[in-house]
């Protein structure tokens, strides 16, 4: 295929519509032929009545009708099988579109989940911190105290 599927059916569409419409105006061609083949099988068949030599012509004339008529019944048919086909290919389109539609859907939630678990994630991070901070504080004050009771004591010995 040259082009995405969808055009592809687009194109098959438009060539079955043209291809349709061509065999409805033959068919109308046959029709409006077979009509005139009809009245002239009838007045045909008045002469052969009076003179029998007409008749195996207008048997001919009338059984070629038939077979075009026939033909155009065959066409038509095959258009009808055409447009089916496209008519079921776009249905699966339409299916595939929902699908897609419904895993865009999931993955959207999916990745809602994931921002929810990051902002936990990230709080908890910031409370880890903050108690990391106050126990460097914690020590920073306990070195203090230690420097100044062994300052203290030095002070006592001298």
């Amino acid at each position: 295929m040259d082009g995405p599927p969808s055009e592809s059916l687009r194109e098959k569409a438009e060539v079955g519509r043209e291809s349709a419409e061509q065999d409805r105006q033959q068919a109308e061609g046959v029709r409006e032929v077979s009509e005139g083949g009809r009245r002239e099988a009838e007045q045909d068949r008045n002469a052969a009545e009076s003179a029998q030599s007409g008749t195996e012509s207008a048997r001919q004339e009338a059984e070629r009708f038939r077979h075009l008529a026939e033909e155009a019944r065959e066409l038509r048919d095959q258009h009808r099988e055409a447009l089916e086909a496209v008519r079921q290919e776009q249905e699966r389109f339409r299916e595939a579109a929902e699908s897609a539609r419904a895993a865009g859907e999931e993955a959207r939630a999916a990745a809602e989940e994931a921002r929810h678990a990051t902002v936990a994630t990230v709080q908890a991070t910031a409370e880890a911190m903050q108690s990391t901070l106050e126990q460097m504080k914690a020590v920073e004050e306990m070195r203090r105290t230690l420097r100044e009771i062994r300052d203290l004591q030095k002070l006592d010995r001298h």
